[in-house]
């Protein structure tokens, strides 16, 4: 591709948004800390579940990864919104931006409904379907059920906070999640462990306080929009679809959506073959998963950060500041997640008695972290790589190439290991690792062919024409 093809368009309109961009850093910093302060109450529920038992542990992990995967259906507007939003502000467009924002609010009741409604319907049905042991399918299904209501209010939750970040008020959304957590944790201990006449809920307790907690959310981030943003949603923006609106949204956020639709399915289905193997390796697989939150958040973090970074500059027609911005995202990703991987591969044999102290969950835990080493360079390159592409309106191709890795490296190859091999959670832990490098090295040829020129071709072409 001609060096050319990465230089900024002479017709490129002035934009005060884009010529004085914040540093990497200084986006991903309250990126990471809300991430991780997100992570870090679900490592609270989780240790919570475990003074309750092991059994209540497994039943806490498997339904938030049920729940977890409904969620990601907001993924459709909220990450198709967002994108737009950045564009839209990078080459100078307010009022467009501001239209997208409304539009997306009313889109995400319909689907928070839509979830909310299936999930609670369906718990029992998913959870069996996962191969949920019977002791624990009879803690996770009322649990299950209840966050139903949880899914409906993150809904709204995570489309203002999207609009935040696409205005790059990463540090205001910060202070919501961190109040909204407080809340949250705050109202947990006592409705799980019993209060004065209340008495114990266990891991219900846990998710009637996020209810709580996301109603909290919401007012906060309404004052934000109001206060930052000087927008106010009118009655009608909480339940009108404006299909012209959304179809830009649902280019880039449908094919986003149904990558990380497909990963979660995948996920699950390894899931179920672990559930296969009983309640202590059901237990270990939760318990690594949350520790791996912790591993991978800072790559996240910086995959969102160049995300927002990179749909300004596209709309400010900069491709060569994009190419060189996601450069710079890869190597410091890919160096800070290793790193933490390795010092917590280290520290697993003492940092596991935090949540058990069956030998067995410990050693097993202990064997995947180590693999989490290897694997930790690849999905660096997944949620840097993904997230820049899908900034320049190139979306379909993670979610084609994605897909095909996912079945056939990540659910196959956890049966061909796990199952056939009898290698048990380390061979699904094999599996992990290899799909995240076959994805991650597919994205990074993408990029570096500048197989996303066209797509900037079509953006730019549809902002001209707004």
């Amino acid at each position: 591709m001609p060096r050319a093809s990465l230089r900024p368009s002479r017709r490129s309109p002035p934009s005060a948004s884009t010529s004085n961009h914040p540093r990497l850093i200084a986006i991903t910093g309250p990126l990471l800390a809300e991430l991780v302060l997100g992570i870090f109450v679900g490592l609270v529920g989780l240790w919570l579940a475990s003074k309750v038992s092991d059994t209540a542990s497994a039943a806490f992990g498997l339904a938030n990864q049920v729940q977890a995967t409904f969620f990601l259906l907001f993924r459709i507007i909220g990450m198709g919104a967002s994108v737009v939003i950045t564009q839209n502000l990078g080459a100078g467009n307010r009022q467009a931006a501001d239209d997208m924002a409304r539009a997306a609010l009313g889109a995400s009741t319909w689907i928070g409904i839509g979830a909310g409604g299936m999930l609670l319907g369906l718990a029992g049905v998913l959870l069996r379907l996962l191969n949920a042991p019977d002791d624990v399918l009879s803690i996770a299904d009322p649990y299950l059920r209840m966050l139903a209501l949880v899914l409906l209010l993150d809904a709204f939750n995570a489309c203002m906070g999207s609009v935040m970040r696409a205005h790059m008020f990463t540090a205001d959304t910060l202070f919501t999640m961190i109040l909204m957590h407080v809340f949250h944790l705050m109202l947990s201990v006592p409705l799980m462990g019993g209060w004065g006449p209340f008495p114990p809920m266990g891991i219900i307790g846990f998710a009637v306080a996020a209810a709580l907690s996301r109603l909290f959310g919401i007012a906060l981030h309404l004052t934000l929009w109001r206060w930052r943003l000087h927008l106010v949603p009118r009655l009608k923006d909480w339940w009108q679809l404006r299909r012209d609106l959304l179809a830009a949204a649902l280019h880039i956020g449908l094919p986003g959506a149904a990558e990380n639709i497909a990963y979660r399915l995948a996920l699950l289905a390894t899931v179920s073959m672990t559930a296969s193997m009983g309640a202590n390796a059901l237990a270990a697989h939760s318990y690594t998963t949350q520790i791996s939150f912790f591993i991978l958040v800072f790559s996240l973090a910086v995959g969102f950060s160049c995300e927002i970074m990179v749909g300004h500059l596209i709309g400010a027609r900069e491709l060569g500041r994009a190419h060189k911005l996601v450069s710079k995202s890869l190597r410091l990703a890919t160096f800070v997640s290793t790193s933490v991987a390795l010092l917590v591969a280290i520290s697993s044999p003492w940092l596991m008695h935090f949540f058990t102290h069956d030998p067995a969950i410990i050693s097993t835990c202990t064997t995947l972290l180590w693999i989490t080493v290897l694997l930790e360079p690849g999905r660096a390159f997944n949620l840097v790589v993904i997230n820049a592409l899908r900034a320049t309106g190139d979306a379909r191709f993670p979610v084609a190439a994605g897909i095909v890795s996912m079945v056939v490296v990540m659910t196959g190859g956890s049966w061909l290991f796990g199952v056939y091999f009898h290698l048990g959670l380390p061979g699904i832990w094999i599996a992990y690792a290899l799909d995240e490098w076959t994805r991650g090295l597919i994205m990074c040829a993408r990029w570096w062919r500048q197989g996303w020129v066209p797509a900037v071709r079509q953006t730019n072409r549809r902002l001209r024409a707004q």
